[in-house]
């Protein structure tokens, strides 16, 4: 006999488990199956864990610099297994935080793997053999695994994705990252610290190629004066592990040496075999084709996070659980606004958009004003010995929306939230100036940006 339920969630990352908790608060029963640990890949092995890595990465690059703040720090070593350890801790701490919440709320919880069968109907199959699940709606938020292509393959032991990467205490002497999104720069930035020798390859003409052409120049920048190297306009052929390390053969005949290789070329999602093709789910490419609710073409089949066509982000997955939460609850939500998703990468100097980038606003004929503020001439950042960096804004000329938003600087990733306030909430540049920021502070350089679009800048 099937067990029955309200709601069924199949995957307990930063999609599923908010969707399950708040459908649970809702009052509806809910169930949530996940085949490895709470919390998904980005509590066990991406947002949280590289980030007490990233700010390890942060405080290592700062004592090599104490003596500019009139410090000295003697013997300065770092101890790398450690390093790592304390990031597994903090990844555990979280993924024991959402068993709590699951009982807290009442969210029942089933250590397995789950397949659609039928019309609301899910088969688990668990350490003590198969059961069967009924509800009138099930929620796939399975995520997505790192992309590989052939000739490009880990092999788990010097071919690496961020799964292998991120819990080995074993620091590479060298390293070629194949990749300059956000998992390979953060990285990169990472190992550099540390002192290994790093090389991104990355096929397009610009590092961190979803952002503002202009910030990826930037940040390349600071990088290289960090001493990473970049290879640039250059597509990779094969990778080869041997026992001395990887060699990395380039299209054109370049042979890239390293210790390791870490490839972070893109997500795939982790949707096959698990019905979706059987229940008459449309999918493109493997990801799941949802509408801004979460809804997929099939009635009482929904879907949140990377394993959707609307996903890639771990914010937004979670934003699509409490939406789609309230919609089978009954309630009417405001769908997901995509076009006020902010975007952050955790390297240091940090970048974060929301919005359109200049050349995407181009494209789309708009007529915008560019500001742009230097964190060099904010008292607060250069005090604190973060004067690299700027804000860039785009604001429409007609009606004064703010269209896109660039930062990078030392606190980027924290900042843009006013901006992508300003978007979620249809302020326009006026009301941004006539928001007092206290002084002295970073955030300062955020309202600077914007005078200096309207043209009544009086610091720079």
């Amino acid at each position: 006999m099937a067990d029955t339920f309200d709601v069924i969630v199949i995957g307990a990352g930063p999609g599923g488990y908010p969707t399950a908790i708040r459908a649970a608060q809702l009052g509806l029963k809910t169930v949530c199956i996940e085949k490895e640990k709470l919390g998904g890949v980005c509590l066990n092995w991406g947002c949280v864990p590289s980030k007490a890595l990233l700010k390890t990465a942060e405080l290592a690059n700062k004592i090599r610099h104490a003596d500019e703040f009139g410090l000295s720090v003697p013997g300065f070593e770092i101890d790398f297994a450690a390093v790592v350890k304390r990031s597994r801790k903090v990844a555990q701490k979280f993924e024991k935080g959402v068993a709590y919440l699951f009982k807290k709320y009442g969210v029942n919880r089933i250590a397995g793997t789950a397949k659609l069968t039928g019309p609301g109907t899910v088969e688990v199959t668990t350490a003590e053999g198969k059961r069967t699940l009924t509800a009138k709606h099930v929620v796939v938020a399975t995520g997505a695994g790192a992309k590989t292509f052939p000739g490009i393959e880990a092999d788990g032991n010097r071919v690496v994705t961020y799964r292998e990467a991120i819990v080995s205490e074993d620091q590479p002497e060298s390293v070629t990252i194949l990749g300059s999104g956000a998992i390979g720069i953060e990285f990169a930035y990472f190992y550099n610290a540390m002192g290994t020798k790093v090389t991104v390859v990355e096929g397009l003409p610009e590092i961190v190629p979803r952002e503002d052409a202009e910030i990826g120049g930037e940040l390349r920048k600071a990088l290289q004066k960090q001493g990473i190297a970049f290879e640039l306009g250059r597509f990779v052929d094969t990778v080869k592990a041997g026992p001395d390390g990887v060699v990395t053969t380039l299209k054109d005949g370049t042979a890239l040496k390293a210790k390791s290789c870490l490839i972070a070329l893109g997500i795939q999602p982790n949707t096959k075999g698990i019905g979706l093709e059987e229940a008459g789910v449309k999918v493109d490419r493997g990801f799941v084709v949802i509408d801004d609710y979460g809804r997929t073409n099939v009635p009482g089949v929904y879907a949140v996070g990377d394993c959707t066509t609307k996903g890639g982000l771990a914010h937004t997955a979670t934003a699509q659980g409490h939406v789609l939460a309230e919609l089978i609850a009954g309630h009417h939500p405001v769908a997901v606004r995509y076009d006020a998703i902010p975007s952050c990468t955790y390297c240091q100097p940090q970048i974060a958009s929301v919005g359109m980038t200049e050349e995407a606003a181009k494209k789309a004929g708009k007529a915008f004003k560019v500001g742009r503020f230097p964190f060099s001439a904010n008292g607060k950042a250069y005090g604190a010995g973060t004067p690299d960096g700027f804000v860039k804004v785009l604001v429409d000329e007609k009606y004064g929306e703010i269209l896109g938003a660039h930062i990078i600087g030392a606190d980027a990733t924290e900042m843009i939230a006013e901006y992508t306030l300003a978007r979620t909430s249809e302020l326009t540049a006026d009301e941004i100036l006539h928001t007092v920021h206290a002084h002295p502070t970073a955030a300062e350089v955020m309202l600077e940006a914007v005078a200096n679009a309207q043209g009544v800048s009086v610091h720079i």
